[in-house]
């Protein structure tokens, strides 16, 4: 007896190639699903991870300068990974358009104990965060490019104590040999320079003041995270704004003397 096979009419419809081309399908789009919304949020999270990682590492500089400048050592050497964006050491002596800090009294003509202080900065420049964030004049301040506004991360070491009415301003100035920057990871080499010491007194009834133009190019902008600062820590009243120019001025005592200490601290950028 001869058996034959024969097909049901469902069975003429199953195809190997139609199977492939239907688990084909299910991956590729599976894939573009993945590549359409997981991609950009794996790099979003990459682009926080390194802007985090830098903020942590530009107070780690924060620290080394401390230590350079209140510790009297020599020489810091510090390693780290420069990760979206670049590093890029802006001396003060060749950045002209920059911040800088004049602090004077209220007596005429006024005697002024600074005058156009500029920082200079170690500025880390995020291409994929489009967020700067720098080190400059013992602070670590942080500017997103694409709005108004700034925060500081780290504060510097100013004092002002009212029961003595006394002023302490720690000035740092950030110096290298010529325009540097670094990306990937970098070693940061820096040394203590020359240092200065100046103690005022300040008749009964003389206001101490301070005037702080940001940046004359309004590309690095960090008037409001110092703002904020002269205000909220230093307890000084809302600025007169003049132009570029904010100025403020600490509680005036009419009964006692105010002393006005001012150091001046130069750090030496070695190398990236």
């Amino acid at each position: 007896m001869v058996t034959r096979n024969t097909l049901s009419l469902n069975d003429r419809g199953v195809s190997e190639s139609i199977g492939f081309m239907l688990i084909f399908a299910i991956v590729i789009a599976g894939i573009g699903l993945v590549t359409l919304y997981g991609y950009p949020l794996l790099l979003q999270q990459q682009v926080g991870a390194d802007e985090k990682i830098m903020e942590k590492n530009m107070i780690v500089l924060q620290n080394d300068i401390k230590s350079l400048a209140y510790k009297t050592v020599p020489y810091k050497e510090t390693s780290l990974k420069i990760g979206g964006g670049s590093l890029t050491v802006y001396s003060s002596t060749t950045n002209p358009g920059a911040s800088n800090l004049t602090v004077y009294d209220s007596t005429s003509p006024p005697n002024r104990y600074v005058m156009n202080f500029s920082s200079g900065e170690l500025r880390y420049e995020s291409v994929s965060a489009q967020t700067d964030i720098s080190l400059q004049n013992g602070a670590v301040v942080m500017r997103p490019r694409s709005q108004p506004g700034s925060t500081m991360l780290a504060e510097p070491r100013w004092f002002y104590d009212a029961n003595t009415n006394t002023m302490v301003i720690n000035l740092i100035n950030i110096t290298s040999s010529g325009l540097m920057a670094k990306e990937g990871i970098g070693t940061v080499q820096m040394a203590l320079g020359e240092t200065n010491y100046s103690y005022s007194s300040i008749p009964a009834g003389t206001a101490m003041k301070l005037d702080y133009t940001p940046d004359l190019t309004g590309v690095q902008n960090y008037s409001v995270a110092w703002d904020s600062y002269f205000t909220q820590t230093l307890k000084m009243p809302s600025p007169v704004i003049a132009g570029a120019t904010r100025k403020y001025q600490l509680p005036t005592d009419t009964t006692r003397p105010a002393t006005l200490v001012i150091k001046r601290y130069e750090v030496i950028i070695k190398n990236l």
